[in-house]
């Protein structure tokens, strides 16, 4: 298990490099990007219309923060992750459009997202329930787009400082740190059921 400092935006090769259970922190642009985020994504793709932020240059993170506007200027109260397994059907096709991505979330994505990372992308997990913990490295609100689509689910762009730690849960192999823990659920609940 090896631990990265990564600033953004982050190379494909730096992508590549990172293996499950090593541990990240993260310097530079990230965008929040829930449901109905990843929604207007693809509506941009469908229509033929460029998104108005490059996601191969940030890092996406599945969030949805409280934000407060004070002075002017947009100030971050609490930017814990949301449950990334609402965003597995909109996820691969998002994949398809870039040539490298760094996702943070928690809770982990299914098969089809491990597969759409392969040889491009990498999953981070951020621990649940740190919210207040993640807004402290929130350094600057430099934009937000699709206000519209309300607070929790409009895209905030973060200027970040050592966000982390995360830890690789889905690497650009197709490894999967959730898929190790089932296969051990799975055999010690074996264990106890075979036992008399």
């Amino acid at each position: 298990m090896a631990e990265h400092w990564l600033k953004t935006p982050i190379g494909k090769n730096e992508i590549l490099n990172l293996k499950v259970g090593d541990v990240v922190y993260i310097t530079g642009t990230m965008i929040t990007a829930r449901d109905e985020a990843h929604v207007r994504m693809l509506e941009y793709f469908d229509e033929g219309r460029e998104l108005p932020f490059r996601i191969e240059d940030v890092v996406i993170y599945h969030c949805g923060p409280i934000i407060v506007e004070d002075g002017g200027k947009y100030r971050t109260i609490s930017a814990g992750p949301t449950t990334s397994a609402r965003m597995n059907p909109l996820t691969p096709r998002v994949l398809e459009k870039v040539d490298r991505m760094v996702i943070v979330g928690k809770g982990g994505m299914n098969e089809d997202v491990v597969n759409a990372l392969k040889g491009k992308g990498v999953y981070l997990a951020y621990t649940g329930g740190a919210g207040a913990l993640a807004a402290q490295t929130v350094k600057t609100v430099r934009d937000v787009y699709w206000k519209d689509l309300g607070m929790p689910e409009a895209a905030w762009v973060f200027e970040v400082e050592n966000f982390g730690p995360c830890i690789v849960g889905i690497d650009s192999r197709g490894n999967s740190l959730y898929k190790e823990v089932e296969k051990k659920v799975e055999e010690n609940f074996r264990k106890i059921l075979s036992q008399p």
